[in-house]
């Protein structure tokens, strides 16, 4: 396409999709590279670079008393075809017809074009040298930003890079963290998956497999694709194509039956109308994807309408366009029309065709997004030209050589213009490129919805603006979106490798695999995760617990023998029952206190001995309940102190009885040492040194309150801490020293006379008392929580019941139940035939002493 004016653009448009594969033999002159599939887009957007130089033409204001001209080719979507382009705009003015020269000054001052990134790297590389400046309106790789080696290079599309952080950030609000990607074998492909890997890494998103399509698209490889996309478990696709390789890949999706997947569409093809068709409608409903912003060009629609009306019927394009929307030829004839057209023969057109009757994508205005980035291109190129063109020496911020001659500028001083140029347009769009030469990055979010009819609607459901403050570029409204397979439940699709880890587990990563893929661990115990995909456990504080399903820290269950455990009552009742049933000995002895078997066995120490088996009965009361620093201190000292005088009362008693009978000297005064004062002097003073040993522990390190974790770390065990280890060691150490003299000296009297002598009856209570307390040792170590102080409790009562009914049960069976037996007769009443005299006349000495006593 051409048209002539004072100033020139040249054009580089995608008119056919890709060109035909040749098959040169080398053995004959290679034929004209032939271009097939025709894209009713690419024709839209070339003739909107028509159109807004027209409207440019036609304004007063803007480029006054210069007209603008245009020379447009069709690149083919192919770097090859692109370049011949560029080398025809670059041939010199003063060439014409075939006769390419070289004058050393382009034919134009401004290039518009390409559609497609590698065609755009390729063209830039050619016409950089020339200073030529190149605005594309549809090349997003982000290689083109680096100014080093693409210094001409503009575009009003923006980078790959932008378009890559707004997918990723409709990824991560969905929630897609396991995705697939299939991209084309360019730089357009490979530079957009490159920033798709950087991107995704900032997240906690996994790319399952990324997939290339050659240049040639071949059957064989279109189906290994969707052989890759069918394994998967990925279940959102990003589509990184063409328009070309679009339809291809959907076309063997769809021919493998893979109606799970949720495309996300590329802006290169996310407004394409004519993807949409009767087979392709099942995988496309739903797709979303971010395309350009969108404007409504006045007058364009009826321009494409009359232009096309009044060309010339032997335009390629026109017979190409008729074909593709009408399905006839403008050609009368079946020829073969030049290059571009096809062997397939076509019926006549009547003449009654109409492209103001017929919805097309040519004559679709309703999504102008690349062919506004057209509009832009030409204005930005437009203003560039005017602002040179008004540059006046000695005025403005640029020296008197910047302006140069106006009449014959040349394209490195447009360039220069170009990267200042700042205006708003008329839809109130400002109009600007940064240093690297894009434009400010802004996408509407496309949701592709089936209609009633059956065709495609474009809705917008969101936007993405990165002039927005960070966190916030991203806005959509998630209700309007219908989704692939689910426009009537509107419930968003899910892809992840493994399931998301609920509360109260954290994830494990499976080795080798990337970090998506993991399985869910339940916390251990005491840990917690409150929170959906939690990477780790963390531990409740000290006073705290983690609850059945780990997902919440709660207090520690308090464990402690309490009152109203039904342990603790048990043993409260047993405990204040031995305390009663002591009692009533002591009531007994009281009342029987005259009678000889009371007398004989020295009622003072009898009393006295009582007395502290209540006192042995009652502390173990004190042992149950909530610990305190009282409680914890009276426990043990009054433990410890009421045995020691238990103790001291059996072992005076034997003492005493052990010196009478051995005293067999008539005249021998021993027993002065041990009457009355002596014998309490025994007890106070044994009972002294317990208390002594109690009062240091008692200063130095006494047992307090303490919580134990130790033993069950999902519970607080209330219990008292000894303090002093060594301190407690040695109360129950003097106990046991105790309970072995009373021992070893109630073994020496065990011979005695069976009337009056407990040495037998002392012997086997401090056997039981021995056997309590032995095992109470590996008991009380190895027994946790409540059990540990049950034992103490129970060692305690066993001992203190052991000394009750040893030495003064058979006493009371005598006084209740054989009341002939306490009798001063009775005990001294002449034994059995076999005792010898010296035993009779002991028995003498004793009753003696002990009535005496």
């Amino acid at each position: 396409m051409f048209q002539d004016g004072d100033v020139i653009l040249g054009g580089l448009f995608p008119i056919h999709l890709r060109a035909a594969p040749d098959a040169n033999s080398f053995q004959s002159k290679p034929q004209p590279v032939r271009c097939v599939e025709f894209s009713q887009r690419g024709l839209r957007w070339a003739l909107t670079m028509a159109f807004a130089i027209e409207e440019i033409n036609r304004n007063p204001e803007l480029l006054p008393n210069i007209t603008l001209g245009y020379k447009i080719f069709d690149s083919c979507d192919a770097p090859s075809e692109g370049l011949k382009g560029a080398f025809k705009l670059l041939k010199g003015k003063e060439g014409s017809g075939s006769n390419y020269t070289c004058s050393g000054v382009p034919s134009v001052s401004l290039l518009v074009g390409d559609g497609g990134s590698s065609q755009s790297i390729a063209v830039s590389r050619v016409v950089a040298p020339f200073g030529i400046g190149m605005v594309s309106y549809f090349a997003s790789c982000a290689c083109l930003s680096d100014k080093r080696e693409f210094p001409t290079f503009f575009r009003t599309i923006p980078s790959d890079n932008a378009q890559m952080k707004a997918l990723v950030r409709v990824i991560q609000y969905f929630k897609w963290t396991w995705i697939g990607a299939v991209a084309e074998d360019n730089d357009y492909g490979r530079f957009g998956m490159r920033s798709l890997i950087e991107e995704v890494a900032k997240f906690e998103i996994c790319i399952a497999y990324i997939e290339f399509l050659s240049p040639g698209r071949t059957r064989e490889r279109m189906q290994q694709v969707a052989e890759t996309i069918q394994k998967s478990s990925a279940k959102v696709v990003i589509i990184f194509c063409g328009e070309s390789d679009t339809m291809s890949l959907v076309k063997e999706i769809r021919l493998k039956n893979i109606t799970d997947i949720q495309l996300i569409a590329s802006e290169a093809w996310v407004t394409a109308f004519h993807l949409w068709t009767e087979e392709t409608r099942e995988i496309l409903s739903g797709t979303i994807g971010f395309g350009l912003r969108r404007a409504e060009i006045p007058g364009l629609r009826e321009f494409l309408v009359k232009i096309q009306a009044s060309a010339a019927p032997d335009n390629p394009f026109v017979e190409e366009l008729w074909r593709d929307i009408f399905g006839c030829s403008i050609k009368i004839s079946n020829q073969t029309l030049g290059e571009n057209a096809s062997p397939t023969p076509y019926k006549p057109c009547t003449g009654s065709e109409s492209l103001e009757t017929i919805e097309t994508t040519y004559t679709d205005v309703s999504q102008l997004r690349v062919s506004y980035n057209v509009y832009k291109a030409v204005y930005a190129a437009a203003h560039a030209i005017h602002n040179l063109l008004s540059c006046e020496n000695g005025k403005g911020p640029f020296m008197n050589a910047i302006c140069g001659q106006k009449s014959n500028f040349l394209p490195w001083q447009v360039l220069h213009y170009l990267k200042e140029v700042r205006f708003t347009n008329q839809f109130g769009e400002e109009i600007s490129f940064d240093k690297d030469g894009n434009p400010i990055a802004s996408y509407d979010l496309i949701n592709w919805q089936k209609r009633e009819d059956g065709m495609v609607q474009f809705v917008k459901v969101g936007y993405y603006d990165a002039a927005l403050p960070a966190g916030k570029e991203l806005v959509l409204d998630e209700r309007r979106i219908d989704w692939h397979g689910t426009a009537l439940e509107k419930k968003v699709p899910v892809s992840t490798c493994s399931d998301g880890c609920p509360g109260g587990k954290r994830r494990a990563v499976r080795i080798g695999q990337p970090v998506c893929c993991f399985d869910c661990l339940t916390c251990a115990d005491g840990e917690i995760s409150n929170q959906t995909d939690s990477i780790e456990c963390f531990k409740c504080p000290t006073d705290y617990w983690s609850n059945s399903r780990r997902d919440q820290c709660i207090s520690k269950e308090i464990e402690v023998l309490s009152f109203q455990d039904s342990m603790g009552i048990t043993l409260t009742a047993i405990s204040l029952f031995g305390a009663c049933i002591t009692g009533a000995v002591a009531a007994v002895f009281l009342y029987f206190i005259n009678t000889p078997i009371v007398r004989a066995n020295n009622s003072e120490l009898s009393f006295l001995l009582l007395i502290s088996l209540i006192l042995c009965f009652l502390c173990s009361i004190a042992f149950i309940g909530q610990p305190s620093p009282w409680s914890c201190m009276v426990r043990h000292t009054v433990f410890g102190v009421s045995f020691v005088l238990c103790i001291s009362c059996i072992l005076s008693k034997t003492l005493v009885v052990l010196m009478a009978f051995k005293a067999t000297v008539p005249a021998s005064n021993a027993m002065k040492w041990f009457g009355p004062t002596q014998q309490r002097s025994i007890v106070f003073l044994c009972t002294l040194i317990q208390v002594i040993i109690c009062v240091i522990w008692l200063v130095t390190s006494p047992p307090l309150p303490a919580k134990n974790t130790k033993y069950q770390s999902a519970k607080i065990i209330l219990e008292c801490a000894m303090g002093s280890t060594v301190a407690f060691c040695c109360v129950l150490g003097y106990i046991g020293l105790l309970a072995c003299m009373c021992f070893i000296l109630a073994f020496l009297a065990r011979a005695l006379p069976d009337k009056f002598n407990e040495a037998k009856l002392i012997t086997f209570s401090m056997l039981i008392f021995f056997a309590v307390w032995v095992t109470f040792i590996p008991a009380y170590v190895s027994t946790p929580g409540k059990y540990t102080v049950a034992v103490e409790i129970f060692a305690i009562l066993a001992s203190s019941f052991g000394l009750l009914s040893c030495i003064f049960a058979p006493k009371c069976y005598i006084i209740l139940f054989k009341p002939e037996e306490n009798s001063r007769k009775q005990l001294m009443g002449k034994s059995e035939t076999n005792r010898t005299t010296t035993h009779i006349k002991n028995d003498e000495r004793s009753m003696k002493i002990n009535i005496s006593i």
